[in-house]
Parts: structure tokens; sequence; C-alpha cells
């Protein structure tokens, strides 16, 4: 790459999936004050309610070009974003590709730029569970050693990536989700209440004469949960131990369906709790603040794990690993097979206080900006 100066450098951004879009929002508002940002959104999750609203509602600039990949197998899926995604490089010319996390369109976007010799950066480099079943981790893997800038979100991922050898152009910049974070809850302590927010939920058809009303849900005394991975949703005995576990708990539980879960659910509808709430899926702020206002987090999303953790609720991750080691810390998060849900959630020790400063200071994504732009010999 050579030094046109910072106001010049172009940046294609990449994303497909609702983590990356809040990922995406702060660092796209610091990017677009230092380069000029081409976004383009994969398709990944096309639902209205897992796409459209993010953008609006987290404030993201509309993407410059939509690949409409839409569902598939990992391979048809990856292989339809690789090849919209060269279209898409060898059209704009970027001078840096920039990925975030561990999805397809992750691994479609950082192959289609390396293939093209274009230095790729990667937002949360260095995450490992060490299961290399995970598509996840596959993904993740491959995309930080096609990469030439790896930022980490905590010490951890740099230690990881340095035991594999990756130790030039690797940055601790913390994490950009509690950018995110810091950002939205701002917002939302000024225009929420726990009524209105609960007013915004629709039950899943199909489902409402199972759900607890939503009228009688107050703060602080019913559960959240989402459950989405693969290993979880396939296999009907573990969907069914995770139903049968939130079924035995005492309060009313919200679960935003994911739609593969929400399929696989329904084949078994005799199964489904009297105190399960399923709903629609969320925007990200009403999701913060049910997140906030929770007596617990059941997930196996690595997303909510953190916002737990940053915003002091205790999670149950149903996963056997967990790339946030930090958030074990103080047991503000535990590792739970499907049977044991209902044990941790009424577990009676206490959580204990642990430094948020583990994930950076609120600023991942300026400095992400900076380094990037001025980073001019990242191509060498």
């Amino acid at each position: 790459m050579q030094n046109t100066g910072a106001a010049t450098v172009k940046i294609v951004s990449i994303v497909g999936a609702r983590p990356q879009f809040i990922k995406a929002a702060p660092v796209s508002r610091a990017l677009r004050r230092h380069c000029r940002e081409i976004l383009v959104h994969t398709g990944q999750h096309y639902d209205i309610n897992m796409s459209e609203i993010f953008f609006s509602e987290l404030n993201i600039p509309r993407p410059d070009y939509s690949l409409e990949v839409g569902s598939g197998t990992h391979g048809q899926q990856t292989g339809l974003m690789l090849i919209k995604a060269e279209e898409v490089m060898l059209k704009e010319k970027p001078d840096v590709v920039l990925v975030y996390g561990d999805t397809n369109s992750t691994l479609a976007g950082s192959l289609a730029a390396s293939k093209l010799h274009i230095p790729v950066a990667h937002v949360e480099a260095g995450l490992r569970s060490f299961n290399m079943k995970m598509p996840e981790e596959q993904n993740r893997i491959v995309t930080d050693h096609l990469s030439t800038l790896l930022f980490c979100p905590t010490d951890t991922a740099v230690r990881n990536l340095k035991n594999e050898g990756c130790t030039k152009r690797v940055f601790n910049t913390g994490d950009v989700m509690y950018d995110a974070i810091l950002y939205n809850m701002r917002q939302i302590e000024k225009t929420h209440t726990m009524q209105a927010c609960l007013g915004k939920l629709r039950l899943i058809d199909g489902f409402p004469e199972k759900a607890a009303p939503l009228t009688a849900i107050q703060a602080n005394a019913y559960y959240l949960a989402t459950i989405h991975r693969a290993e979880n949703t396939d296999s009907d005995e573990r969907l069914q131990a995770i139903l049968r576990s939130l079924g035995e708990l005492r309060l009313p539980v919200i679960l935003p369906l994911h739609p593969r879960t929400k399929k696989n659910i329904s084949k078994s509808p005799d199964i489904i709790p009297k105190n399960i709430c399923f709903v629609e899926p969320i925007g990200y702020q009403e999701m913060l603040y049910l997140t906030k206002n929770a007596k617990v987090i059941i997930t196996d999303s690595g997303g909510l794990q953190k916002e737990a953790y940053f915003l002091n609720v205790p999670c149950v991750t149903v996963r056997d690993e967990t790339e946030w080691l930090e958030t074990l810390e103080g047991r503000w998060n535990v590792l739970s097979s499907p049977d044991a849900i209902a044990a941790h959630v009424e577990r009676t020790d206490m959580v204990r206080n642990t430094p948020k400063s583990m994930f950076g200071d609120g600023a991942a994504a300026e400095k992400i900006a900076v380094i990037i732009s001025e980073n001019i010999e990242i191509g060498v």
C-alpha cells in the first residue's frame, strides 16, 4: 500500500450477521473520520428483524453493496459470498478489507481479499474456543492467519495469536462491543421503560397459548435466553434437554427465537414449557434493556455473554467452552450442560466484582481507525 494520505485510504468493510452490525456501528463512525469506507452487507442475516432494524437503530450507514446471499450450506453460502465479494473488490480496488468476528461472511471476505493481495484487517482477532468442530473456530483461525492487521479485544487473544506464531501488527485495542454498550446504554437510559420494551415484543405465531403473559413480567423477575448454535439446535436431544431445564425455572423466560431454533422447536410443540415466552427477534437496544433488567442470562451466544458481563448480570452459557475466558472470572459467567441449566441459574454463590478494563476503555473503534489510517505500509 502506498502512502496517499489518510484521507484517501479506501476501506471495504464486510458485514453480514447481527453481531457484526453491532461491532461495525462504532467502528464505522470512527473510520469515516479518517478514511473512506465502502460498506458491504453479504446478506448472511436477511430477515428484517435480524438485519434491517440494526442499520436504522444503530445508525449504521446504508450498505454501498448488498450481496443478498441468504441461507444455504456452509459451502454454498461461503462460496457465493466469495464470488460476490471478489467482484466488489475488483471494482472498488480498496487499500484494506476489514472483517469482523468469525462468520462465513468473515471467511469469505478475508479469502477474497487475500487472493487479490489486498491487506486484511480483522476485528476481534485471536479468539479461540479450541474446538475445531465449531465452524466459527475454523473461520477465525483461517482469517487470523490471512490478516495483516490483527485487532485483539483482550490480552488473552494476543497470547493466543503469539502461541500460533502471529506476532507482527497485533494490537490490543480493546473490545468494540464495549464501545457499543457504552454508546447505546446512554441512549437507552433516556428513552426506554420496561413496559414500553415489553410492548415491542411479538409472541411467535403458534406458541402464544404456551407463553406466560408478557404484561406480568417485571424487572429482575425474569430470565432472558437465546439459543442458536448448531450443536444445541440441531440435536433434538440437546434442544429438548434445554427446554426441560428452562421449564424447571421459577420465573418467566423470554426467549427471542433464531430462525433455526424456531424451525427445530416447531417439530415438537408438545414439549414447550408454559413459562417460556417465545418472541420474534428484537432490536439491539431492546435486547440490551432486557439484558440489563434480567435476573440471569441463559445463552450460547458469545456476544450476549459479554453484554451480560458488561452490564453486571450473571450468565449461564450452554456450551462446553467459551472464547471469553475473562467473563468466567468472579463467576459472572458459568459453563453448563443442558441438564444443569436450572441448577446453575438457581445457584446461591454471589458473583464478585471484576475489572471491565480487561476489555479496554471503550475507545477501541477510534484506535482501530487510527491504526489503519496510519499504517501506510501494511501491504508490504
